[in-house]
């Protein structure tokens, strides 16, 4: 080892000394300036064995009786200055103060709001597994034709105060489908009653609803998507915040509604067979009108409901199975879209009837969709499975030939 080594050994030795010695002396100096800071020359009262205890306050029998227990109150509503704008539906409902507890480890009670008797969530009980009831929904009467609680997904537009239909129009005209799926708008005027967004009306309160599900499609996610976006925009153009649904309940309920649609999506066909030769197109179209047909544009011919007079619903129809420009045809053919058509209006049987007259008259046969002859025991046992059919959607509260079964089935 050589002698600058041996020196710097020596000198990191001194300094570490040097450094311990240090630290020694700045944790003396601490610890008696500590003691200096908290010595005193006061006696602590609380350590002295001889101090008295403090005398015992005795309870008073002149301190003022606790005051009454308060009953439950129902609070006037807030909003009340506006019953006579809005009408009594307007309001919310009125809220329960519970008193507090009379033991502070009494839980408080805890009371289920009831619906109000004769209500429109009351009133409308979807079959389970179909969209259900929302809140502040539409009557009844109203929402069969524009937003129905069964059939919408329903999305409130919350406004403060009123807004005239003036103002609000041309933001909704901006939505009116979204895919194949109608959107519609209500609002509650200030008679109470809902109606359609109309000029010169004053509502309180808006509603929209998108159709969960139609003849073909039920309502995805980019549909769903696109209508809250779309609504957001025109929402605040009215000045309105939306209460938008959560998309996976919406689109469960979609696929629910369009499952019952199409296991109910039924046609029934009765042909026609020519017994000899084909019916010339032109004597055909004179027979069919004698008949009772309506000619429309597509070439197809419409039995219209006469009991409803010039605008009555269609019965059922026919169709000639040939281009509009053939001079032939050998085979008709009468159908019945059965959840259009009311079970009162007896389409089946009416359509029946008349293939039977059509058969005298053009010298056919009533065959099914293979040519094998139709009896009338055949045709008895098909009326009576559309009977179950009927009884069926109604079960579901989708009654044949509604205006809710005439918007899922269009």
């Amino acid at each position: 080892m050589t002698d600058f080594q041996m020196s710097l050994i020596a000198a990191g030795g001194i300094f570490v000394v040097g450094v311990i010695s240090y630290n020694k002396w700045q944790e003396y100096k601490a610890r008696k300036s500590v003691e200096r800071a908290f010595s005193t020359d006061h006696d602590d009262v609380l350590m002295k064995s001889g101090a008295a205890p403090a005398a015992p306050v005795e309870p008073s029998f002149d301190e003022p009786a606790p005051a009454p227990r308060q009953e439950p109150v129902l609070d006037a509503n807030v909003d009340a200055p506006f019953a006579e704008l809005a009408g009594a539906d307007a309001l919310a409902e009125p809220v329960v103060r519970e008193p507090a507890p009379a033991h502070p480890s009494a839980p408080p009670a805890v009371h289920a709001a009831a619906p109000a008797a004769g209500s429109a969530a009351a009133a409308l009980d979807p079959l389970a597994g179909l969209p259900g009831a929302k809140p502040d929904t539409p009557p009844a009467e109203l929402a069969e034709n524009l937003v129905d609680p069964l059939i919408d997904c329903l999305i409130p537009l919350n406004i403060e105060g009123a807004l005239r239909g003036d103002k609000i129009l041309p933001a909704l005209l901006k939505l009116r489908r979204v895919g194949n799926k109608p959107v519609h708008f209500v609002g509650l005027a200030v008679n109470g009653d809902w109606e359609p967004i109309v000029h010169g009306g004053v509502y309180t309160r808006l509603q929209a609803g998108v159709q969960l599900a139609t003849r073909s499609t039920a309502l995805n996610e980019l549909e769903y998507s696109e209508m809250v976006t779309r609504l957001r925009a025109v929402a605040d153009e009215i000045a309105a915040e939306p209460e938008v649904p959560d998309m996976i309940e919406v689109m469960s309920e979609a696929k629910n509604l369009h499952r019952f649609v199409a296991g109910h999506d039924a046609q029934l066909g009765v042909n026609l067979a020519s017994k000899g030769a084909p019916w010339a197109m032109s004597t055909l179209i004179g027979a069919l009108e004698n008949q009772g047909f309506d000619v429309r544009p597509d070439g197809r011919f419409a039995m219209l409901d006469k009991e409803d007079g010039p605008a009555g619903g269609v019965l059922f129809t026919l169709s000639t199975n040939v281009n509009l420009g053939a001079d032939t045809t050998s085979r008709l053919t009468l159908l019945l879209d059965v959840p259009c058509v009311a079970p009162a209006k007896d389409g089946f049987g009416k359509m029946v009837a008349c293939a039977k007259s059509l058969e005298l008259r053009l010298d056919a046969a009533i065959v099914d969709d293979f040519d094998q002859p139709l009896s009338d025991e055949a045709l008895g046992e098909i009326a009576g499975q559309v009977g179950e059919f009927y009884q069926e959607m109604e079960a579901a509260d989708i009654p044949a030939g509604s205006t809710r079964a005439l918007r899922l089935f269009s």
